[in-house]
């Protein structure tokens, strides 16, 4: 007989290496995004249909890491760092940091946390839908495919010229932002 006992999150062990670990992923994805919308099409693509001034975060309650991003100009997504000036009108929430690191460490992906209610959304679930489509194609694009498929519900078809390029400009824009701001 299989006995299912009720996940006590305040009991769960979160390493001390932890907090630090996903601090320092939802920097990178924040940047990592920002650059991304700065030369893919697709995500742009995405961006364009998102309302002047849309903002958004990614967090892990109940005190844990976050970036906050706004919709900049027409088509491109600009970075603000770890305080939001205002309300976002949508926020990605892990309900622990637990749950964080899971998706963070490429241990579970992101429709896989959804569907285990590990991951909350604060706002307009089509805005964050497009989010999400453009949080995929990022790393579809930067991540080695053996990692990336292991973060992604379903891998797209990208020949090794398209990674290779797209991913390269990806990381020479993302070099670009973190030297000249």
């Amino acid at each position: 007989m299989i006995r299912l006992q009720q996940l006590n999150l305040g009991d769960l062990n979160v390493g001390p290496l932890k907090r630090p670990y996903v601090a320092l992923m939802m920097d990178v994805i924040g940047r990592g995004l920002e650059a991304a919308s700065q030369v893919d099409e697709t995500i742009q693509r995405e961006v364009r249909k998102l309302p002047d001034g849309f903002m958004f975060d990614m967090r892990a309650l109940p005190d844990g890491p976050c970036f906050v991003m706004q919709k900049d100009g027409d088509s491109t997504l600009s970075y603000i760092g770890s305080t939001a000036p205002r309300k976002p009108d949508v926020s990605l929430k892990f309900k622990h940091l637990n749950h964080a690191f899971l998706v963070l460490s490429f241990q579970e992906g992101t429709a896989r946390a959804f569907a285990n209610d590990r991951l909350l959304v604060d706002g307009e679930i089509a805005y964050a839908m497009k989010l999400v489509r453009c949080l995929n194609r990022m790393e579809s694009l930067i991540l080695p495919k053996v990692v990336a498929v292991r973060a992604l519900k379903r891998y797209p078809q990208l020949s090794l010229k398209e990674k290779l390029a797209d991913g390269g400009r990806i990381y020479t824009r993302l070099v670009k932002n973190l030297v000249w701001g």
